[in-house]
């Protein structure tokens, strides 16, 4: 180890600074080193400031471009007042058809609402592909169709988990009537 030391210090031979500072030089040096620092935070405080507005400036810009080129589709109630007309009744139907269902669960329709609400999970996310597809071309009335067909088979999957709610309570009631 020793060695290689020595065979470094005998490379660079000749090629180290010797010189004197210049007279007054430890002085000039204190006296930078004592100097108020103000002049340096009014830098900082400045180029803070910059980059906080460009990054403001670069997130807003991130959140519009992020809105524009979202995923989300075209609702049909964006086509025409008719369409919006449409798709509130439909909505509407249906919110109140899921109320009424869950007005009626209890243990023994536990299982049988759980499916329901499966089945319109599905019939959700085909939706949602119809919106977007509608979104590409809204001059396809097929989308436009598929969308209100949509519509109909959650209405009758919920129209049909209360008729069998309604069964069920029937039989229920004449188990009940037979053993009195």
């Amino acid at each position: 180890m020793k060695d290689n030391l020595d065979n470094i210090f005998k490379n660079l031979e000749g090629k180290f600074d010797i010189e004197e500072p210049t007279i007054g030089h430890f002085n000039r040096f204190e006296a930078r080193l004592n100097q108020p620092k103000t002049s340096n935070k009014k830098n900082n405080f400045k180029l803070f400031s910059f980059i906080a507005v460009a990054a403001s400036v670069v997130l807003l810009f991130g959140i519009w471009l992020g809105t524009s080129f979202s995923n989300k589709g075209m609702e049909l109630a964006n086509v025409s007042n008719e369409m919006a007309e449409t798709q509130s009744y439909f909505v509407s139907t249906i919110q109140k058809e899921l109320s009424l269902i869950e007005d009626q669960r209890n243990s023994t329709t536990e299982q049988l609402i759980n499916d329901a609400l499966d089945q319109l999970k599905i019939l959700e996310q085909q939706y949602n592909l119809l919106t977007l597809e509608l979104r590409e071309s809204t001059e396809d009335k097929r989308i436009i169709y598929a969308m209100i067909s949509n519509f109909q088979q959650r209405i009758d999957i919920l129209q049909s988990v209360l008729n069998q709610i309604e069964k069920v309570k029937q039989l229920k009631t004449k188990k009940n009537e037979n053993f009195v």
